[in-house]
């Protein structure tokens, strides 16, 4: 009943781990298979850590000699990240041989380097798919939107040139036109796009003159602009869609069928309430689908895409223009402004 494909991949059911902390402990990932995870998604390797590795490698840390050693000095110390690289690449062994389900390994980076060679030593490891997280925040006056989607359509070429397993792109949802973009990544071959990466929103501390980096878990109304986008690219491109952050319960999970992801990535609500929270969140899944007649997730799913409407744009300036009068249905009569 809750079968589907995602990256190809053959999955009994749409709710898989996405990418946290949680698979440094094999035992908690065991715990999670137990729960009935689909599959998990490893946290990312990052571009910095694997730049400052080759650079101390190379003893290349000499601010007179590389420029990148200033930009380094605001990073953590390389012993902050839970695994370095050699520690990750033999925690993705470690799990293949550990659990059944298929682990997918994570790379975050948006510029060309050495640290896309990691892309095939993930699948030497035996990672059953690849995740490339392209969260960024561009900060340059003098660069175009043109020229951050141009440099992120290099980077994800680069790596489908290193791999033969399936890639999937997480996107964030700052792009001046996300299914533009999403189209361009379709056509590059990628096989799956994660909507989306979490914005991360740090706080600053007034007295101490301090960025407070603490992060925040998500809750369900950050499902919102997630449903938004999955909806206009369901049925217009040709790759998987998964939905990560704001699902917590397994109504969130239906929403997120409804407009056409193809897998759910749970992380929140796990870490809040434990693996064992995903073997809940299939049972009312899965109680939804028979209370409302539905057979499987094919039918569901996309039911509630803009696939379905004769004249997208139309119907989304009309829904633009009822959120805009619905408080005055809402209200007593009297608007306060």
């Amino acid at each position: 009943m809750l079968a589907t494909k995602y990256l190809g991949l053959d999955l009994p059911h749409p709710l898989m781990v996405g990418a946290s902390p949680m698979v440094d402990d094999l035992d908690r990932v065991r715990r999670l298979e137990d729960a009935g995870a689909a599959a998990v998604v490893m946290h990312s390797l990052h571009e910095e850590q694997l730049t400052l590795e080759e650079l101390a490698t190379h003893d290349a840390l000499d601010a007179d000699h590389d420029p990148f050693v200033e930009a380094a000095s605001y990073l953590p110390k390389p012993e902050a990240f839970p695994l370095g690289p050699g520690e990750y690449l033999d925690q993705i062994f470690r799990l293949k041989s550990a659990v059944d389900i298929p682990v997918i390994g994570s790379l975050n980076g948006t510029s060309m380097g050495g640290w896309l060679s990691y892309a095939q030593l993930m699948e030497q490891a035996g990672a059953d798919a690849l995740e490339l997280n392209l969260y960024a925040v561009s900060t340059s006056l003098d660069e175009s939107a043109e020229r951050v989607e141009d440099r992120q359509a290099e980077v994800v070429r680069a790596v489908l040139d290193q791999v033969d397993i399936p890639v999937a792109v997480k996107l964030s949802p700052w792009y001046t036109s996300p299914p533009r973009f999403a189209k361009r990544l379709d056509d590059l071959g990628v096989a799956g796009l994660v909507v989306f990466n979490r914005c991360l929103q740090p706080d600053i501390d007034p007295e101490a003159l301090e960025v407070d980096h603490r992060l925040q878990l998500s809750h369900s109304d950050e499902l919102l602009p997630r449903l938004r986008w999955l909806a206009l690219l369901r049925g217009r491109v040709r790759c998987s869609l998964a939905v990560t952050g704001g699902v917590h319960q397994a109504i969130d999970a239906v929403k997120a069928l409804m407009v056409g992801a193809d897998a759910v990535q749970l992380v929140s609500v796990l870490l809040r309430h434990g693996p064992e929270q995903l073997a809940a969140i299939r049972r009312d899944l899965e109680r939804w689908l028979l209370d409302h007649d539905y057979d499987d997730l094919a039918t569901l799913r996309g039911s509630m895409s803009l696939e379905r409407c004769r004249a997208p744009a139309a119907y989304e300036r009309a829904q633009y223009l009822k959120v805009l009068q619905s408080w005055r249905h809402h209200a007593t009569g009297r608007i306060d402004g």
